[in-house]
């Protein structure tokens, strides 16, 4: 029953109640009509409820925050009859929104259509339904729902940006002595280069034979892929991370993963809070690395731990981590010894005056690279004026399409 339902119906026991203890016959009718008039909604809407079939379309299911899609939906009239007027509701982010219209009565067999445009001004993986199509008596007493679609998904990406790639890490990469994969000799080994020691290489990888004949320590180079590499890092911790600040952080993140796709390069996302992406190129990496950015949190974690990890790996390539001026001295002297085992380490910092407080600039380690985004200062524009321009061609704001 809908809420006028009842309403009608504590009025029928109310007036029911009365007419026999005060011997109100009149009284005792009203109430009693009152509860055939229930009885005669709920078999109206027994009687005429409709059988449908719904389908709905998302188009595009996967878009970028601020891009458009639209939802399409279709619905036939199953029954032998011709149905009546319906209600439909359409939830959007469990219930937070809801889509409304009215369906004009539908002829057996006939199909009706709907179509409504989605909110996409802010990133995330948002459900949509279970559509629902509402009949009700005349009286609007009794109401029957149908469910009559199940759940989609729409995702939304974070905002990209034309930028520069990451820079390349050929001929700088202390991990990747050279350009190209070069054979040493024709014995069918397994490494394709000898470079000097870097401190903090591992002392087994030594090629004594080598060091013998230059007397210096000769580091033997396994073979690993030659196109440039890139790692993102980005700080997600709810210490460091207030909203606004963090939703710049992701946009960041989000254009420099296809900034680097759009030049063959490999990407591997970290976030503080443990996710790893893994190194790898083409885009059904890129789609899992956005799909994961669509979602992506603040939490309670440490990011020390992290940048201990990646001073222990083999990574290589150039390394981009994404933070506010809120993380601690500890934090950017740990990721200025991260300058030896990167070609590049890059910080994209986020200034207090950001997000509207008056704070002059942060320090940081002069090892660092440093791409500040502050009022007036957006990150497209600090990346560029660090690194350089997109190159031509390389697509427009949202020229990264899933």
């Amino acid at each position: 029953m809908t809420g006028r339902g009842w309403a009608l119906l504590a009025a029928a026991v109310v007036s029911m109640a009365t007419g026999r203890i005060l011997g109100l016959e009149d009284v005792f009718v009203i109430g009693a009509g009152m509860l055939l008039a229930l009885a005669f909604g709920a078999a109206y809407v027994e009687l005429v409820r409709p059988r449908l079939i719904a389908t709905r379309r998302v188009l595009p299911a996967r878009v970028h925050a601020g891009s458009s899609s639209r939802v399409e939906l279709s619905l036939v009239n199953l029954s032998p009859r011709r149905s009546p007027v319906l209600a439909v509701r359409d939830p959007f982010d469990r219930g937070t929104r809801w889509a409304r219209f009215l369906v004009a009565p539908l002829a057996p067999g006939e199909m009706g259509r709907a179509a409504y445009r989605l909110p996409t001004d802010q990133r995330g993986v948002f459900d949509l339904g279970p559509l629902e199509v509402a009949l009700t008596d005349p009286f609007g007493l009794v109401a029957a729902v149908v469910e009559a679609a199940p759940r989609t998904r729409l995702t939304v990406y974070p905002r990209i940006d034309a930028v520069a790639p990451p820079p390349s890490s050929h001929g700088d990469d202390p991990l990747a002595g050279a350009d190209h994969p070069r054979a040493l000799t024709g014995g069918g080994e397994d490494f394709y280069a000898l470079r000097p020691y870097v401190r903090g290489d591992d002392l087994r990888r030594v090629h004594w034979p080598s060091t013998a004949k230059t007397d210096e320590l000769m580091i033997r180079q396994d073979e690993m892929p030659w196109q440039s590499r890139s790692t993102l890092l980005l700080d997600n911790r709810l210490s460091v991370a207030p909203a606004w600040a963090f939703e710049v952080l992701v946009s960041a993140a989000a254009s420099l993963t296809v900034a680097s796709a759009r030049h063959d390069g490999l990407q591997r996302l970290l976030t503080a809070t443990g996710y790893d992406s893994g190194s790898a190129g083409g885009q059904g990496h890129v789609e899992t690395i956005l799909e994961h950015l669509a979602g992506v949190r603040t939490g309670l974690a440490e990011l020390l731990p992290v940048l201990g990890n990646l001073r222990r790996s083999r990574s290589g390539g150039a390394l981009v981590i994404l933070t506010t001026a809120l993380a601690g001295n500890a934090d950017f002297e740990a990721m200025a010894a991260l300058h030896n085992r990167f070609s590049c380490v890059m910080l994209v910092l986020v200034e207090a005056s950001a997000w509207g407080e008056a704070a002059p600039p942060r320090a940081v380690p002069a090892r660092l690279r440093v791409v500040r985004v502050a009022a007036g200062h957006p990150f497209a524009a600090a990346w560029s004026a660090a690194v350089g321009p997109a190159a031509a061609g390389a697509g427009a704001r949202h020229g990264w399409r899933p």
